[in-house]
């Protein structure tokens, strides 16, 4: 059984390490651009939510 909620929105959940390293770069910037990717980027240390980009 599948359940839809539309009203809900999905967000990536990555650490600041992965999003500086990777996420920064020209083309991935593109593709969440592309995909209207929407992310969550945290700090497993200190566990907390550094920003949500949109």
């Amino acid at each position: 059984m599948i359940i839809k909620l539309p009203y809900r929105i999905l967000y990536l959940a990555i650490t600041f390490e992965v999003y500086d390293g990777f996420f920064r770069r020209e083309f991935v910037q593109d593709v969440i651009a592309e995909h209207q990717l929407k992310l969550l980027i945290f700090d497993p240390n200190k566990e907390e939510i550094i920003t949500w980009k949109n």
